[in-house]
């Protein structure tokens, strides 16, 4: 099942508004002798149409409300409005749902002014398609209208679509439309705010918003746990597929690892040649090691490059991420290469046995052609320096 289209929420679904508008509703506030609340109790006004919360939240009469949200105004339009961000990933996220073909719109409670100034401000109002806002004179809006004219405009069915946001009110407005819906949890709402709202799906990554419109997504919906060991966990969770049918999936939880391209300035790569039980063969592979509990990448990384090749570096960057075997284990191997090489002791576990071997890149890249290498990190890693130098 493919989407082809998606209508997402603003404030907290695409853009962390958060600073701005609070800033702008304590302005108000005090200005009209109302005791402000602190900072979090504020997110109250992200979401909601402002003349709705100062009435229910701070008791202010339909008069005194409108008010408030002239004094609102007042501050956010020269300043509060710019006091904002987009979540990380989104850009990559609208970029890419737009090769996919996929139709995006904005439905929000917002006024239609702001989210253009802040769309062009980002650089990202040419990935929609529609943008539903509100005017500043009618800005009361119900988020399920709001949705619909959104839903109109886009020409596209109900079950052709899914509405993205952070609030109760994005759920609740598609569930008004018989549109499914997916709540995130990078904004202002929670897990059980969506839950008790209906939402279909609950991410905590933008690009899962990807996954869902293709019709790839998997929601876990069971875990039952099958073993925990020292290294390793495996389970067996149920999950659910975006046409709504379940199906079973064995997973090895790994807690990651790290990979080291060791480059000596005559271009030879340190390899470690040491025996692999699962394989019960003796492997060239480069100096690698798993991550521990809270450990960063980086400090990992220089610490198994100084244990097992009893090696220092004065350049150590990142080579990126590989995910070695994503048909079941969630390992992921961070690579990193090292240059400006000096050598100490190695420093090796009690059941650790190994041998440190230099190899031009071109020697590696042969003996990975013709098999003898066959760590799959390795054969990344090789290929990715190899590329990065143009040698």
């Amino acid at each position: 099942m493919q989407y082809k289209a998606v209508i997402f929420d603003f404030d907290g679904t695409i853009c962390d508004t958060g600073e701005g508008i609070k800033k702008s509703a304590k302005f108000a506030l005090e200005a009209f002798g109302y005791e402000a609340p602190e900072n979090e109790e504020l997110n109250c006004f992200i979401g909601p149409p402002l003349l709705v919360t100062f009435q229910e939240k701070f008791g202010a009469d339909p008069v005194e409300a409108a008010e408030l949200v002239k004094k609102f105004r007042e501050r956010y339009t020269n300043k509060g409005v710019f006091e904002s961000c987009l979540y990380d990933g989104i850009k990559e996220l609208l970029f890419s749902l737009k090769k996919d073909g996929i139709k995006m719109g904005i439905a929000s409670s917002k006024p239609q002014d702001y989210i253009e100034t802040l769309l062009e401000h980002f650089g990202i109002k040419q990935y929609f398609d529609v943008i539903c806002g509100v005017s500043f004179t009618a800005d009361c809006e119900s988020k399920a209208n709001i949705i619909s004219r959104c839903a109109r405009e886009l020409e596209f069915s109900g079950n052709e679509m899914f509405v993205v946001g952070d609030k109760k009110y994005d759920i609740d407005g598609a569930k008004a439309n018989m549109i499914d819906s997916v709540g995130v949890l990078w904004g202002y709402g929670s897990k059980f705010e969506h839950i008790e709202a209906g939402a279909k799906f609950i991410i905590d990554k933008p690009f899962d918003i990807e996954s869902i419109a293709l019709g790839f997504y998997e929601q876990t919906e069971d875990v039952q746990g099958i073993f925990s060991g020292r290294i390793i966990s495996v389970h067996n969770d149920t999950v659910m597929m975006v046409d709504g049918t379940t199906a079973e999936r064995e997973v090895v939880d790994h807690p990651g690892g790290v990979g080291i391209v060791g480059l000596t300035e005559n271009n030879e790569i340190l390899l470690v040649r040491q025996f692999r039980y699962p394989y019960k063969e003796t492997i060239y592979e480069i100096p690698a090691g798993k991550l521990e509990k809270g450990e960063d990448p980086k400090e990992a990384g220089l610490r198994e490059f100084s244990e097992e090749c009893g090696a220092t570096a004065q350049t150590f960057e990142s080579l990126g991420e590989i995910y070695p075997t994503p048909g079941y284990c969630s390992e992921i191997i961070r690579l990193y290469y090292a240059t400006g090489l000096t050598f100490g002791e190695q420093n090796l576990d009690c059941d650790e046995f190994l041998d440190v071997t230099k190899m031009p890149i071109n020697e590696c890249v042969t003996r990975i052609m013709n098999g003898e290498i066959k760590d799959a990190k390795t054969i990344c890693a090789v290929f990715k320096i190899k590329e990065l130098l143009k040698i």
